[in-house]
Protein backbone atom coordinates (compact mmCIF):
# COMPACT_ATOMS: atom_id res chain seq x y z
CA UNK A 1 0.00 0.00 0.00
CA UNK A 2 1.53 3.28 -1.06
CA UNK A 3 -1.10 5.92 -0.28
CA UNK A 4 -2.06 7.01 3.21
CA UNK A 5 -5.56 6.26 4.36
CA UNK A 6 -7.85 8.97 5.70
CA UNK A 7 -8.90 8.20 9.26
CA UNK A 8 -9.38 4.50 8.71
CA UNK A 9 -9.17 1.86 11.44
CA UNK A 10 -7.88 -1.71 11.18
CA UNK A 11 -8.40 -4.47 13.73
CA UNK A 12 -5.75 -7.20 13.70
CA UNK A 13 -5.88 -10.40 15.73
CA UNK A 14 -2.68 -12.11 16.80
CA UNK A 15 -1.09 -8.69 16.49
CA UNK A 16 1.96 -8.96 18.72
CA UNK A 17 4.12 -11.22 16.55
CA UNK A 18 4.64 -12.71 13.11
CA UNK A 19 2.24 -11.92 10.30
CA UNK A 20 -0.16 -10.16 12.65
CA UNK A 21 2.47 -7.68 13.78
CA UNK A 22 3.51 -7.14 10.16
CA UNK A 23 -0.07 -6.55 9.03
CA UNK A 24 -0.42 -3.99 11.83
CA UNK A 25 2.87 -2.33 10.89
CA UNK A 26 2.05 -1.97 7.19
CA UNK A 27 -1.48 -0.77 7.88
CA UNK A 28 -0.16 1.77 10.39
CA UNK A 29 2.45 2.89 7.86
CA UNK A 30 -0.42 3.51 5.43
CA UNK A 31 -2.09 5.71 8.04
CA UNK A 32 -4.64 3.35 9.58
CA UNK A 33 -5.41 3.61 13.27
CA UNK A 34 -5.19 0.22 14.95
CA UNK A 35 -7.08 -2.07 17.26
CA UNK A 36 -4.57 -4.70 18.35
CA UNK A 37 -5.83 -8.04 19.66
CA UNK A 38 -3.85 -10.80 21.38
CA UNK A 39 -3.77 -12.61 24.70
CA UNK A 40 -0.83 -10.84 26.35
CA UNK A 41 -1.68 -7.32 27.47
CA UNK A 42 1.91 -6.24 28.13
CA UNK A 43 3.11 -7.16 24.66
CA UNK A 44 0.04 -5.47 23.18
CA UNK A 45 0.85 -2.25 25.00
CA UNK A 46 4.46 -2.39 23.84
CA UNK A 47 3.36 -2.84 20.22
CA UNK A 48 0.77 -0.08 20.51
CA UNK A 49 3.36 2.36 21.84
CA UNK A 50 5.78 1.36 19.07
CA UNK A 51 3.24 1.91 16.28
CA UNK A 52 1.98 5.19 17.74
CA UNK A 53 5.55 6.47 18.02
CA UNK A 54 6.70 5.32 14.59
CA UNK A 55 3.63 6.15 12.51
CA UNK A 56 1.72 8.89 14.38
CA UNK A 57 -1.48 6.86 14.56
CA UNK A 58 -3.58 5.77 17.54
CA UNK A 59 -3.48 2.15 18.70
CA UNK A 60 -6.10 0.59 20.94
CA UNK A 61 -5.40 -2.70 22.70
CA UNK A 62 -7.82 -5.55 23.40
CA UNK A 63 -6.40 -8.41 25.46
CA UNK A 64 -8.54 -11.42 24.56
CA UNK A 65 -8.22 -15.18 24.32
CA UNK A 66 -9.92 -15.97 21.03
CA UNK A 67 -10.39 -19.62 21.92
CA UNK A 68 -13.00 -18.57 24.51
CA UNK A 69 -16.54 -17.21 24.21
CA UNK A 70 -15.65 -14.28 26.48
CA UNK A 71 -12.63 -13.27 24.39
CA UNK A 72 -14.46 -13.55 21.08
CA UNK A 73 -17.43 -11.57 22.41
CA UNK A 74 -15.12 -8.77 23.51
CA UNK A 75 -13.67 -8.39 20.02
CA UNK A 76 -17.01 -8.93 18.25
CA UNK A 77 -18.59 -6.16 20.30
CA UNK A 78 -15.78 -3.81 19.26
CA UNK A 79 -16.41 -4.70 15.62
CA UNK A 80 -20.13 -3.97 16.04
CA UNK A 81 -19.46 -0.49 17.44
CA UNK A 82 -20.83 1.66 14.60
CA UNK A 83 -19.73 4.82 16.40
CA UNK A 84 -16.10 3.69 16.03
CA UNK A 85 -16.19 1.69 12.80
CA UNK A 86 -13.51 -0.79 11.83
CA UNK A 87 -12.66 -0.49 8.14
CA UNK A 88 -10.26 -3.43 7.89
CA UNK A 89 -10.47 -6.72 9.78
CA UNK A 90 -7.48 -9.05 9.71
CA UNK A 91 -8.24 -12.50 11.13
CA UNK A 92 -4.70 -13.66 11.76
CA UNK A 93 -4.63 -15.39 15.15
CA UNK A 94 -3.63 -19.02 14.83
CA UNK A 95 -1.84 -21.96 16.35
CA UNK A 96 -0.28 -25.14 15.01
CA UNK A 97 -0.27 -28.71 16.28
CA UNK A 98 2.90 -30.65 15.63
CA UNK A 99 1.60 -34.17 16.29
CA UNK A 100 -0.74 -36.26 14.18
CA UNK A 101 -4.48 -35.99 14.83
CA UNK A 102 -4.76 -39.22 16.84
CA UNK A 103 -1.81 -38.19 19.05
CA UNK A 104 -3.25 -34.83 20.03
CA UNK A 105 -5.53 -34.37 22.99
CA UNK A 106 -9.11 -33.78 21.89
CA UNK A 107 -9.20 -30.47 23.78
CA UNK A 108 -6.16 -29.31 21.76
CA UNK A 109 -7.94 -30.16 18.51
CA UNK A 110 -11.12 -28.39 19.63
CA UNK A 111 -9.14 -25.26 20.57
CA UNK A 112 -7.35 -25.42 17.21
CA UNK A 113 -10.64 -25.70 15.31
CA UNK A 114 -12.20 -22.91 17.35
CA UNK A 115 -9.38 -20.48 16.65
CA UNK A 116 -9.12 -21.22 12.91
CA UNK A 117 -12.77 -21.65 11.97
CA UNK A 118 -15.37 -20.61 14.52
CA UNK A 119 -13.59 -17.48 15.75
CA UNK A 120 -12.95 -15.92 12.30
CA UNK A 121 -16.49 -16.83 11.29
CA UNK A 122 -17.90 -15.01 14.33
CA UNK A 123 -15.66 -11.98 13.83
CA UNK A 124 -16.52 -11.77 10.12
CA UNK A 125 -20.21 -11.87 11.01
CA UNK A 126 -19.78 -9.05 13.54
CA UNK A 127 -17.69 -6.92 11.19
CA UNK A 128 -20.14 -7.29 8.31
CA UNK A 129 -22.97 -5.81 10.38
CA UNK A 130 -21.26 -2.41 10.30
CA UNK A 131 -19.38 -2.73 7.01
CA UNK A 132 -22.47 -3.58 4.97
CA UNK A 133 -24.44 -0.77 6.59
CA UNK A 134 -21.66 1.64 5.60
CA UNK A 135 -21.24 0.11 2.14
CA UNK A 136 -17.51 -0.41 2.52
CA UNK A 137 -14.97 -2.54 4.31
CA UNK A 138 -12.14 -5.02 3.91
CA UNK A 139 -11.66 -8.44 5.50
CA UNK A 140 -8.51 -10.55 5.33
CA UNK A 141 -8.50 -14.12 6.60
CA UNK A 142 -4.98 -15.44 7.01
CA UNK A 143 -5.20 -19.00 5.70
CA UNK A 144 -2.34 -21.08 4.26
CA UNK A 145 -1.24 -22.78 1.08
CA UNK A 146 -1.81 -25.92 3.15
CA UNK A 147 -5.50 -25.32 2.44
CA UNK A 148 -4.92 -26.84 -1.00
CA UNK A 149 -3.11 -29.92 0.35
CA UNK A 150 -4.02 -32.66 2.81
CA UNK A 151 -2.29 -32.01 6.12
CA UNK A 152 -4.78 -33.07 8.77
CA UNK A 153 -7.00 -30.68 10.67
CA UNK A 154 -4.78 -27.68 9.91
CA UNK A 155 -5.38 -28.05 6.17
CA UNK A 156 -9.06 -28.70 6.79
CA UNK A 157 -9.45 -25.55 8.88
CA UNK A 158 -7.57 -23.40 6.39
CA UNK A 159 -9.60 -24.87 3.52
CA UNK A 160 -12.71 -23.62 5.31
CA UNK A 161 -11.22 -20.11 5.42
CA UNK A 162 -10.44 -20.21 1.70
CA UNK A 163 -13.87 -21.51 0.71
CA UNK A 164 -15.66 -19.02 2.95
CA UNK A 165 -13.57 -16.10 1.69
CA UNK A 166 -14.22 -17.00 -1.95
CA UNK A 167 -17.95 -17.09 -1.34
CA UNK A 168 -17.99 -13.96 0.84
CA UNK A 169 -16.01 -11.96 -1.72
CA UNK A 170 -18.61 -12.79 -4.37
CA UNK A 171 -21.54 -12.16 -2.04
CA UNK A 172 -20.31 -8.93 -0.46
CA UNK A 173 -17.82 -7.51 -2.96
CA UNK A 174 -20.63 -5.98 -4.99
CA UNK A 175 -21.84 -4.38 -1.75
CA UNK A 176 -18.49 -2.73 -1.06
CA UNK A 177 -16.82 -5.30 1.21
CA UNK A 178 -13.77 -7.11 -0.16
CA UNK A 179 -12.88 -10.45 1.44
CA UNK A 180 -9.57 -12.21 0.82
CA UNK A 181 -7.96 -15.39 2.08
CA UNK A 182 -4.19 -14.87 2.22
CA UNK A 183 -2.43 -18.22 1.74
CA UNK A 184 1.29 -18.07 2.52
CA UNK A 185 3.64 -21.00 2.55
CA UNK A 186 6.50 -21.40 5.02
CA UNK A 187 7.14 -17.95 6.50
CA UNK A 188 9.79 -16.77 8.93
CA UNK A 189 7.71 -15.94 12.03
CA UNK A 190 7.32 -17.24 15.59
CA UNK A 191 4.58 -19.65 14.43
CA UNK A 192 6.81 -22.66 13.78
CA UNK A 193 8.99 -21.90 16.80
CA UNK A 194 5.98 -22.00 19.11
CA UNK A 195 5.05 -25.38 17.61
CA UNK A 196 8.53 -26.69 18.30
CA UNK A 197 8.91 -27.58 14.63
CA UNK A 198 12.28 -28.32 13.02
CA UNK A 199 12.43 -25.73 10.21
CA UNK A 200 14.92 -27.81 8.23
CA UNK A 201 11.99 -29.88 6.92
CA UNK A 202 11.60 -27.21 4.22
CA UNK A 203 14.44 -26.01 1.95
CA UNK A 204 15.57 -22.41 2.26
CA UNK A 205 14.08 -21.27 -1.05
CA UNK A 206 10.58 -22.07 0.20
CA UNK A 207 10.80 -19.72 3.18
CA UNK A 208 9.16 -16.30 2.78
CA UNK A 209 9.43 -13.08 4.74
CA UNK A 210 6.44 -11.73 6.63
CA UNK A 211 6.95 -8.36 4.91
CA UNK A 212 6.40 -9.84 1.45
CA UNK A 213 3.44 -12.01 2.45
CA UNK A 214 1.65 -9.04 3.98
CA UNK A 215 2.53 -6.62 1.19
CA UNK A 216 1.17 -8.94 -1.48
CA UNK A 217 -1.84 -9.90 0.62
CA UNK A 218 -2.87 -6.30 1.21
CA UNK A 219 -2.40 -5.47 -2.46
CA UNK A 220 -4.51 -8.43 -3.59
CA UNK A 221 -7.25 -7.52 -1.11
CA UNK A 222 -7.26 -3.92 -2.36
CA UNK A 223 -7.71 -5.28 -5.89
CA UNK A 224 -10.69 -7.36 -4.78
CA UNK A 225 -9.08 -10.79 -5.14
CA UNK A 226 -10.71 -13.57 -3.13
CA UNK A 227 -7.49 -15.59 -2.72
CA UNK A 228 -3.94 -14.31 -2.39
CA UNK A 229 -1.03 -16.74 -2.74
CA UNK A 230 2.19 -14.75 -2.28
CA UNK A 231 5.02 -15.38 -4.75
CA UNK A 232 5.07 -17.33 -7.99
CA UNK A 233 6.70 -20.34 -6.38
CA UNK A 234 3.75 -20.85 -4.05
CA UNK A 235 1.23 -20.19 -6.80
CA UNK A 236 2.83 -23.18 -8.53
CA UNK A 237 2.72 -25.20 -5.30
CA UNK A 238 -0.95 -24.35 -4.87
CA UNK A 239 -1.75 -25.33 -8.45
CA UNK A 240 -0.14 -28.76 -8.19
CA UNK A 241 -1.61 -29.35 -4.72
CA UNK A 242 -5.06 -29.03 -6.31
CA UNK A 243 -4.47 -31.55 -9.08
CA UNK A 244 -2.16 -34.17 -7.58
CA UNK A 245 -3.53 -37.27 -5.81
CA UNK A 246 -4.20 -36.72 -2.11
CA UNK A 247 -1.52 -39.19 -1.04
CA UNK A 248 1.12 -37.03 -2.76
CA UNK A 249 0.06 -33.79 -1.06
CA UNK A 250 -0.02 -35.17 2.46
CA UNK A 251 3.67 -34.41 2.74
CA UNK A 252 6.30 -35.61 5.25
CA UNK A 253 5.68 -35.47 8.99
CA UNK A 254 6.58 -32.22 10.73
CA UNK A 255 9.63 -33.17 12.75
CA UNK A 256 9.90 -31.80 16.27
CA UNK A 257 13.07 -30.08 17.39
CA UNK A 258 15.56 -32.47 18.93
CA UNK A 259 16.33 -31.85 22.63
Amino acid sequence: MTTRANELTALVTGATAGLGAEFARQLAEAGHHLVLVARGEERLKEKAEEFERDFSISAEVLAADLTTDVGVSLVANRLRDAARPVDVLVNNAGIGLLKSFEQNELEEEKRHLRLHVQTPMELCHAALEVMLARGKGRIINVASVAAFANRGTYSAAKAWQVTFSRWANIAYGKLGVQVTAVCPGFTHTEFHDRMGMDKSVAPRFLWLTAERVVREGLADNAEGKAVSIPTRRYKVVGFFARILPAKLTSGPPRRPLQP
